[in-house]
């Protein structure tokens, strides 16, 4: 998770560094909003493939996670039968 807050982090500070280098720009009004809204545009389209990038990789561990789970499950309940098969011939 700390990976996505580095990379929100580094994306904030683009976005920030590129309003500041627009709004100190010399260049007329309409120019500078036009500037910014192409910046505004291009951060946001930025921060939406990081943020499917990151919430595939959240998928892709939570499916893997799931998976793994399940084996477990499977693990534990043939391990659970094999100690109750191996009581009651014990108690025969």
């Amino acid at each position: 998770m700390s990976t996505g807050k580095i990379v929100l982090g580094a994306l904030a500070g683009v976005a920030a560094g590129a309003l500041l280098g627009v709004l100190l720009a010399p260049d007329k009004g309409a120019k500078t909003r036009e500037k910014l809204l192409k910046k505004g545009s291009d951060s946001a389209d930025d921060l939406k493939e990081k943020f499917d990038e990151l919430l595939t990789s959240l998928t892709e561990k939570f499916e893997l996670a799931k998976v793994e789970a399940a084996e477990l499950y499977t693990k534990g309940k043939n391990k659970a039968e094999d100690i109750k098969k191996d009581v009651k011939t014990a108690m025969s």
